[in-house]
């Protein structure tokens, strides 16, 4: 709908700058034990009855401290507010805008921009898109290409690619069309469609639409992706034919490429003309790089030699690299490396994040440097704002792995009390070890907790796992429970021919009939072997059993 006379308060200013991409990861915020739905109530070993020393950390937990919060003065109302306020996505931007606009108030484009680039950054896609589009509505606002661009990869995030493509499409300026292409290849290359991305390039390529690198560098991400390392030197062809410049992402993806296919002469050619080329700046990623080739190829001093130089180059403004670096020293097994980077971030200006202690984590866990990493662990809860779960799963995981499910239990049961939710993967975590050392009915509550978080989430659980405990309830001889496993697994999408094998054996077992199995099998997209087959007839007698016994007994 084009609205063709706007109220004198709507002001539309140009365009400041293009829209630049960017999410953030959403923190998990954690939440106090007492009322916590997600704290556990295992019937065999409860959780309450571990005693805890507290081991992590020694003050009061979060929720037994009582903060004690002065209130927050009024603020007068705005129109970021207003659409910060709307929380959920089934409610209307469109309907704050219209209200807005209807109480005589002012908005200017630039402001809208604003909104909406905040809100893609906090996730909140279709609240984005509904100001995006409700700007389009108006006749008097032109949009520009960036405009475009930040449209079409919000449609592909909120509705689908498809509906993406067509207003792709409609385009008909080439600069909105160059432009809001990046977002189309983007979403191509993240799905690894192959045939779409290249089609898109050669219609691109065609209208003479591809004036820098950043496409290239998409197409090359995808054939690395793939497998198909030979393609990416050809693109670096393509590109110097058409004299279109490499900058550094396009040197770091031919360094990968030549490391795959010819060896380390070949990479540190590449390298040097990289470091010819005038228009680059040759900076910590290239070394990263040239140091995760080296260790592949067994050439560790060189890989320590190449992460000393990136270590020179790295910012001391921002964060980022450090993180890569540590992960190339975990790879080489240097623990003294990983410390190093993680005591330099420190000294970076700004608050360290939970996905940064992750990272200093995982990192010591790879080396098996297990008691430095409980310390990091402890600085992490000391200074923590918010409980993250995702930061203790990383601890959680690691024990579990080595078998330790006694610290594991207790570092659970700790985490609950400093107010931690746990989320799918510490269930995950816990169900997988509770199998491993034959705790199953510990093992099948923490399944049960997870698959009741599956409504906020995708989670696919091991399927080995899942096997285990379904060869459990077989050999426990619980047919109720066995059929109950079985219709939450087929409406989860979950089942499996192993799975629908130990179904089968339960049934047999129970002298049980399995009704419309072959139907179920065929709707969840099972083949059927020789042996599901055996299992069938043989479960299948039960039925003519069954109707014996009830036409008599009736």
């Amino acid at each position: 709908m084009i609205r063709s006379a706007p109220p004198a308060c709507i002001r539309f200013s140009p365009l400041s700058s293009e829209m630049a991409t960017g999410s953030l990861l959403a923190a998990l915020l954690g939440r106090a034990r007492h009322g916590n739905p997600m704290a556990p109530c295992f019937g065999t070993v409860p959780f309450a009855r571990f005693e805890s020393p507290r081991p992590f950390f020694s003050g009061p937990s979060r929720a037994e401290a009582v903060a004690i919060e002065e209130e927050p003065a009024a603020r007068p109302e705005d129109l970021r507010s207003r659409l910060f306020r709307l929380r959920f996505p089934k409610r209307s931007a469109t309907v704050v805008l219209d209200k807005w606009v209807g109480e005589g108030r002012k908005v200017t484009a630039s402001e809208l921009r604003q909104i909406a680039k905040d809100l893609k950054r906090s996730q909140r896609y279709k609240h984005a898109l509904e100001i995006l589009t409700w700007m389009g509505s108006w006749d008097n606002f032109h949009p520009s290409s960036a405009d475009h661009a930040a449209r079409l990869e919000l449609i592909t995030k909120v509705h689908s690619i498809v509906e993406a493509e067509l207003y792709f499409e409609k385009l008909s300026d080439s600069t909105s069309r160059r432009v809001a292409s990046f977002p189309l290849l983007h979403h191509y290359v993240k799905e690894r469609n192959l045939e779409k991305a290249e089609a898109l390039m050669s219609m691109l390529l065609n209208l003479g639409l591809v004036v820098d690198p950043h496409p290239f560098n998409e197409m090359m991400k995808l054939y690395m992706a793939t497998g198909q390392c030979k393609k990416v030197l050809a693109v670096i062809q393509h590109m110097k034919r058409c004299k279109i410049p490499c900058n550094v992402l396009s040197y770091n993806l031919w360094l990968n490429a030549s490391g795959e296919l010819s060896g380390v002469a070949v990479v540190e050619m590449v390298h040097a003309e990289m470091m010819n080329d005038q228009n680059v700046e040759v900076g910590w990623s290239t070394y990263s790089t040239l140091a995760n080739i080296y260790t592949k190829s067994g050439l560790l001093d060189k890989a320590s030699a190449a992460l000393r130089t990136a270590e020179d180059k790295l910012s001391v403004r921002k964060r980022l690299g450090y993180s890569f670096i540590m992960t190339n020293y975990a790879a080489l097994g240097d623990t003294d490396g990983i410390l190093r980077l993680w005591e330099s971030s420190k000294r970076v200006p700004g608050r360290i994040t939970c996905v940064n202690y992750m990272s200093v984590l995982l990192c010591l866990i790879k080396v098996g440097d297990i008691q430095e990493a409980e310390k990091v662990f402890k600085t992490w809860e000391m200074e923590c704002r918010k409980y993250d779960i995702r930061v203790s799963n990383v601890l959680l995981g690691a024990y579990m792995r080595n078998g330790w499910m006694d610290k594991a239990e207790l570092l659970h049961h700790h985490t609950l009390e400093e107010g931690g939710c746990p989320n799918y993967k510490t269930w995950e975590i816990l169900m997988e070890g509770w199998v491993k050392c034959n705790q199953m009915d510990k093992a099948v509550e923490a399944m049960k907790k997870g698959f009741s978080m599956l409504k906020a989430c995708d989670w696919k659980p091991p399927s080995d796992i899942l096997v285990v405990i379904a060869k459990y309830f077989e050999e426990q001889g619980n047919i109720q429970e066995t059929e109950r496993y079985v219709k939450v697994l087929r409406r989860l999408r979950l089942m499996s021919l192993p799975l629908y094998k130990s179904y089968l054996r339960a049934c047999i077992n129970a002298k049980r009939a399995a009704p419309n199995i072959l139907e179920k099998m065929a709707r969840d997209g099972i083949s059927l072997d020789v042996e599901t087959g055996e299992l069938i007839q043989h479960v299948s007698k039960f039925d003519d059993i069954n109707a014996y016994n009830d036409f008599y007994l009736w």
